[in-house]
């Protein structure tokens, strides 16, 4: 790891940039306490349709319904009657 001031990652980013598509990592400091990382971008790969084939099961019962002592009605109360406050402008 790479640790340079500010002014040199100024004054050398490209040379740093060079540096970080390499692999390495760079550490900017200012008065030689770290403020800031230069770090690679990780690409990212696009799925391949198929490439988990094989490797889970889906059962032949997953569509089915499911259970009614499974099921969970969450109890809702009935709206309220009573008008929301309007907030007063100043």
């Amino acid at each position: 790891m790479v640790m340079v001031n500010v002014h040199a990652a100024k004054t050398g980013f490209s040379k740093l940039l060079h540096k970080v598509e390499r692999g390495e990592e760079v550490t900017i400091a200012r008065n030689g306490k770290p403020i800031a990382k230069l770090v690679a971008i990780e690409e990212k790969r696009k799925p391949v349709f198929g490439s988990l084939r094989g490797q889970f099961v889906i059962p032949d019962d997953f569509n089915d319904p499911l259970p009614e002592d499974f099921l969970i009605t969450p109890e809702v109360p009935p709206p309220s009657k009573a008008k929301p406050k309007r907030k007063r402008r100043r």
